[in-house]
């Protein structure tokens, strides 16, 4: 684990500073955090609120990504983050890494850190890029980093948190949300459709803590197998509910938001 992330990492339990020992790391207190054997190490204080996205909705993602239909994505990504300054990307939600590993290819002086509390999605995160370290934390609680920890934080598809937010931001740095329109994967008649007022509820869960800066829209079309059209219900809460039947292939919307945040006191 690159001693320069664990340098932002904190104690869930008492907020001091880690350190290496043995198998993980260890506060001044002796609370001990063990590294599991996959790379990744559990920061998470006891029981968690949600134990995150299952074995085989991680697996069912995974084969999203690896077919490229979320390409337009991480090159949107890439397109923001450019002018960003060098430093400590946060992935708060990061899944397996995928994004984030993009990211760090472009981006050679930068070091990536991946939160998620998924235990399914961490294996394949902790292994997706060396520069990339992988941290169970539940993004519902305060988050294990220390003040003004990222240099950049974003965040895609998960919770938001807008005082930890502000709290683990540098000053100066940016923060990247993504989130669905209501046309996105329309054509798959999902059971859980996104919200037509998610634009206005992220507004409202980030201030009074941030101020948006910037946001743009990307919409793509995809073509899918009825194979790729069942991985992208298996991949998210569709997943939790029957669909009425099993989705076709074929044309589908992919239709996200890209916002830019800094920090209101800036």
């Amino acid at each position: 684990m690159d001693q320069r992330i664990v340098d932002l990492l904190r104690c869930p339990h008492c907020g001091g500073t880690l350190c290496p020992a043995d198998s993980g790391l260890r506060c001044k207190k002796g609370h001990t955090f063990d590294q599991a054997r996959q790379g990744y190490v559990d920061l998470t204080p006891g029981r968690v609120t949600h134990e995150g996205d299952t074995a085989p909705m991680v697996q069912a993602r995974e084969a999203v990504q690896g077919a490229g239909h979320f390409a337009f994505l991480t090159d949107g990504l890439r397109d923001v983050l450019m002018p960003f300054p060098r430093g400590v990307i946060v992935d708060v939600g990061a899944g397996t890494g995928h994004h984030l590993a993009a990211l760090l290819d472009g981006r050679p002086d930068d070091l990536g850190l991946g939160l998620d509390v998924s235990k399914a999605a961490l294996r394949r995160a902790a292994r997706a890029h060396p520069r990339l370290t992988a941290v169970r934390a539940d993004a519902w609680r305060r988050l294990p980093l220390a003040d003004h920890a990222a240099t950049t934080l974003l965040n895609v598809f998960a919770p938001r948190d807008g005082a930890e937010f502000a709290r683990v931001l540098a000053p100066g740095g940016r923060l990247v949300v993504v989130t669905p329109t209501d046309e996105h994967l329309r054509e798959l008649h999902l059971t859980v459709r996104v919200d037509p007022a998610k634009a206005e509820r992220l507004a409202s869960t980030l201030a009074p803590w941030f101020i948006r800066e910037d946001e743009a829209g990307l919409r793509t079309s995809l073509r899918l197998s009825g194979q790729d059209a069942a991985a992208f219900v298996a991949m998210g809460p569709n997943a939790h509910h029957q669909q009425a039947a099993r989705p076709a292939g074929g044309t589908v919307t992919a239709s996200v938001r890209i916002s830019t945040w800094r920090r209101a006191e800036e």
